[in-house]
């Protein structure tokens, strides 16, 4: 199939083969010629392929991996998820955060929110995280790009509601973005903990994109007179701000101000 989007005709097709190319006439196939996944370490084993075809990568798959991990690896260096799923016959897609506990993802929220209460039953969901690590800029607007990693998590949530394996789910919520603050803080009273829903999500289908590396421009281009190259991009963590209402005799913990805070973010002023 073809689509047309800015004037440009885009070829959608599931062809695994599909690739970037002009095939005459003006026609050119594919947008954005992202550079696949580097290469497997020696010893990580060889990608199982998808567990079915829900998680089969179609477009540009040499960009996609099914091994656990890579899932493991772009899961753990992010904090932040959006959620999918259909709500009163509408989808709706919630940002919140996440944590993975092996091969299990948890996610919490209000047990108020429409999303989570329709979680509750055996409902499909959709969980995407995605890291932007850059800007790919080349000699052709059309060949821009961005480097990235992308998961992508399909099932049936999993509430948990037993008093004790929701603390330590939210404990392991916690620890993950701000490791220290749950011994630190005071923990859920009874009715904090009932006002809580917390979801566990399977890792079994699951796959994971990534794009990386320099432009890769038309060889017709490569003489043209315009800078390209990539513009890293990243999280970073500014110095603590204390709320107004702090006494003045509490200092800040060791935890929050040289702890490794927010999974992927640099310190300000941090710069490879």
């Amino acid at each position: 199939m073809t689509l047309k989007g800015n004037g440009v005709p885009l070829d959608v097709t599931d062809d695994p083969k599909a690739h970037r190319s002009r095939t005459g006439a003006g026609v050119i196939r594919v947008a954005c010629n992202n550079r696949p996944m580097a290469d497997t370490p020696p010893g990580r084993g060889t990608d199982p392929g998808p567990t079915n075809d829900r998680v089969r990568l179609r477009r540009l798959p040499d960009q996609g991996s099914h091994r656990r991990e890579d899932l493991h690896a772009v899961l753990d260096a992010g904090f932040i998820c959006h959620l999918g799923l259909v709500v009163d016959g509408w989808p709706m897609v919630v940002p919140t955060n996440y944590a993975r506990d092996g091969d299990t993802l948890v996610v919490h929220g209000s047990a108020a929110s429409r999303s989570l209460r329709t979680a509750k039953t055996p409902t499909p969901v959709c969980v995407t995280v995605t890291l932007v690590d850059g800007l790919v800029l080349a000699r052709s607007v059309f060949n821009h790009s961005v480097n990235y990693r992308c998961a992508m998590v399909y099932g049936l949530p999993e509430i948990v509601d037993e008093p004790e394996a929701k603390l330590a789910t939210l404990e392991a919520l916690s620890e993950r973005i701000v490791p220290g603050q749950w011994s630190y803080a005071r923990s859920p009273s009874p009715k904090e903990l009932a006002a809580t829903t917390v979801l566990r999500l399977s890792l079994d289908e699951a796959s994971v994109k990534v794009s990386e590396g320099p432009p890769d421009d038309d060889d017709a281009d490569l003489d043209l007179d315009i800078w390209a190259g990539v513009v890293p991009l990243t999280m970073v963590r500014h110095a603590p701000v204390p709320d107004p209402d702090l006494r003045a005799d509490i200092g800040l913990p060791s935890h929050i101000a040289s702890g490794p805070l927010g999974p992927g973010t640099q310190p300000l002023g941090h710069l490879d």
